[in-house]
């Protein structure tokens, strides 16, 4: 559109003492004919840009004129910047690259300066080293969805099951300790689905329902807060072996927590999980470092696994 270039046009000669019509075309990629009239354009709606022809010429803003078209303060543009950081200005997608290019010269220099470093100030890197990311070709699709409001028929496996298909009114992803979930309406009300265990993306063709007064954030607290519950429904009591302290944080994180030590340097432990077979299985891999004491469902389980193990391998 035509107004959008004679924006980007005037973000542009901000950011240059001199500019000709030829490297505004190959900037906005337009023709050379189309840049000139959108800078005469400016001129005559007033905006104060002026031409010097002859060698060294070119156009220029009277006086350095400036406009700030984004109405963003300080801290609001540093912690934009700091969340997009470098990899969103690297970004594959031209709306990305275009959109940033464009607020970084609407600013001031100032302003401008505050912008970039905030970019350079972090970064961020999607890989996941266990090889198990898939979430990325069908996360696309999802965002497309939830933007323009379209209903979905989409493919889900929970772990240890064959994907089922389910329809979905999809209303936003959500990000946890770099998890992505689709926040979906569903006939059974609000849900949660984690985009890696997404396994297809069809749209059915019929508008996403959309609840009257919907906010995503206080959604989101709400389902996230059922989830808690659900991972912290029992309590397994234990003891440690010295020294096995980082490896149990490292698999229960704050479920886990630390009584007193015992004379003989064991740890009593309490954790908290879905069930105390789902416990057992975390712990299963500590062999004899760790003793699970109650409930019996717990001790029944570790020692069932123990037995399938011995069985399998002895």
């Amino acid at each position: 559109m035509r107004a959008d270039r004679l924006v980007a046009a005037l973000l542009f000669l901000q950011t240059r003492q001199r500019a000709t019509a030829a490297e505004l075309a190959a900037e906005l990629d337009v023709s050379e004919r189309t840049a000139r009239r959108d800078l005469e354009a400016l001129a005559s709606a007033g905006v104060p840009v002026y031409s010097q022809a002859g060698k060294g010429g070119g156009w220029s803003l009277v006086g350095g004129a400036r406009t700030d078209l984004t109405g963003l303060t300080a801290p609001e543009i540093h912690e934009l910047f700091l969340l997009t950081g470098p990899d969103a200005t690297a970004s594959p997608s031209p709306r990305t690259r275009t959109a940033l290019r464009k607020l970084v010269r609407a600013l001031p220099p100032p302003l401008r300066e505050g912008a970039e470093a905030a970019a350079r100030a972090g970064t961020a890197d999607g890989t996941d080293w266990t090889g198990a990311d898939t979430e990325e070709p069908r996360l696309a699709a999802l965002q497309r969805a939830v933007v323009d409001g379209r209903e979905l028929r989409i493919g889900y496996a929970r772990p240890g099951r064959e994907p089922r298909e389910r329809t979905v009114h999809p209303l936003g992803i959500a990000t946890k300790t770099g998890v992505r979930y689709l926040v979906a309406g569903t006939e059974n009300g609000l849900r949660t689905f984690r985009v890696g265990r997404v396994t297809s993306v069809t749209e059915t063709g019929a508008p996403a329902v959309r609840p009257e007064g919907f906010d995503l954030p206080t959604a989101w607290r709400a389902l996230a807060a059922r989830m808690e519950d659900r991972m912290v429904a029992t309590t397994v009591r234990g003891r440690a072996a010295p020294g096995t302290e980082s490896v149990l944080e490292g698999l229960l994180g704050a479920r886990i927590r630390y009584g007193e030590r015992a004379p003989d340097g064991w740890t009593h432990v309490e954790i908290d999980g879905p069930s105390p077979e789902v416990v057992a299985a975390r712990l299963a891999g500590l062999g004899a470092r760790v003793e699970l004491l109650d409930p019996p469902e717990a001790r029944t389980a570790l020692a069932r696994i123990g037995a399938e193990l011995t069985t399998l391998y002895a």
